[in-house]
Order: C-alpha cells, then sequence, then structure tokens
C-alpha cells in the first residue's frame, strides 16, 4: 500500500512540475508558439 501511495505521489508531482513548466503563463510551449510566429512572420517578409 506505501509503494502504491509513494507511486501516485510522484506522478501527481511530475505533472504539476511538467504544467508549471511547459503549460503555465510564460511556460516553455507558449515561448515556442511566439517564436515560431516570429519566424513566420520574418520568412514571410522575404521578398523573392
Amino acid at each position: 500500500m506505501r509503494q502504491l501511495l509513494m507511486t501516485v505521489m510522484l506522478i501527481v508531482t511530475v505533472v504539476l512540475i511538467y504544467n508549471g513548466t511547459v503549460r503555465g503563463d510564460g511556460g516553455t510551449g507558449k515561448r515556442i508558439q511566439s517564436s515560431g510566429d516570429r519566424m513566420s512572420d520574418r520568412v514571410s517578409r522575404i521578398s523573392p
């Protein structure tokens, strides 16, 4: 029973850390999205 509780707590901790770093405000996901938007704008402004 103790191992099950420890496993569940570890999984919850990992999920919370993931949500905080990737999905949170100013997280990695939003940084990648904004970087991609900037690159897309720069590429579209290139005149052949």
